[in-house]
C-alpha cells in the first residue's frame, strides 16, 4: 500500500539521515575509519546529497557536533526552567542526561570516544565546550537556587564538580559495566551529597 503524504512528511529528511548515519559510522569505526561512500551508502543518498548539505565529510563531522550542542543546550534549557529546590533540578538534569544518552546513544558514544579515546584524525573542535556549558548550568542552578535568608556556605564551583563528577561516573560505569545499571542510584548520591552539604559546620 503507497505511503501517504502525511506518512512521507514523518520521514526524515536526508540531511537528518545523513546527521544519524555518520554518527553512527564514526561511532563505531571513528572519523579517519569512516569514508563518504559508506555514509551514503547507509543513508540511501547520493555523494551529491552530502555535498549539498555539507560540502565534504569534513562539515557533516563540524554539523554532527553543532547537533549535540543543540541537544545539550536543550537539556539545560528545561533544567532552567524547572520547578523545585536546587536538589530537585539536579536529580532532573541527571535524569534528562540519562534519557538523552539512551536517546543520542551513538551521539554520545561518537564524542566520548573523540574525547577520551585514541587519536582518529578528526579535525580539531573545543570539546571542552560541553563540559563548560554543563559545569556553568549546574553553578547557576545552584547559586540562583538559595534563598534570600540563606547564605552560600559551599563554593559553587565545589558543588558543580560534585555534582558532574557523580553524573559523569555513573554514566561511565552504565557503559562499562551494565549489569551494575541502577537508576535510582544517582538520586539517592545526590542526596547523600546534598545532606553534607546542609550543614552548616564541617571539622576543620
Amino acid at each position: 500500500m503507497p505511503a501517504n503524504k502525511e506518512d512521507k512528511t514523518l520521514e526524515p529528511t536526508a540531511r537528518q539521515r545523513l546527521l544519524e548515519t555518520a554518527t553512527e559510522l564514526f561511532a563505531e569505526r571513528g572519523y579517519a575509519g569512516t569514508s563518504v561512500r559508506e555514509i551514503v551508502g547507509r543513508a540511501g543518498v547520493s555523494k551529491p546529497v552530502l555535498y549539498y548539505y555539507f560540502k565534504n565529510k569534513e562539515g557533516l563531522y563540524y554539523a554532527i557536533l553543532e547537533w549535540a550542542a543543540d541537544v545539550q543546550q536543550g537539556i539545560l534549557e528545561e533544567i532552567f526552567a524547572a520547578k523545585g529546590t536546587v536538589l530537585d533540578r539536579f536529580i532532573y538534569l541527571y535524569c534528562r542526561v540519562l534519557e538523552g544518552v539512551s536517546e543520542y546513544r551513538h551521539l554520545y558514544k561518537m564524542i566520548h570516544g573523540l574525547m577520551y579515546g585514541p587519536p582518529q584524525g578528526a579535525p580539531a573542535y573545543d570539546f571542552p565546550k560541553y563540559q563548560r556549558h554543563m559545569f556553568d548550568a549546574v553553578k547557576r542552578i545552584y547559586t540562583n537556587g538559595l534563598t534570600a535568608s540563606e547564605r552560600e556556605s559551599v563554593d559553587g564551583d565545589e558543588v558543580a564538580f560534585l555534582v558532574l563528577s557523580l553524573i559523569d561516573f555513573s554514566l561511565n560505569m552504565n557503559q562499562v559495566l551494565p549489569e551494575l545499571e541502577d537508576p535510582q542510584r544517582p538520586e539517592r548520591l545526590l542526596r547523600l551529597a546534598f545532606q553534607g552539604l546542609s550543614r552548616e559546620t564541617c571539622p576543620e
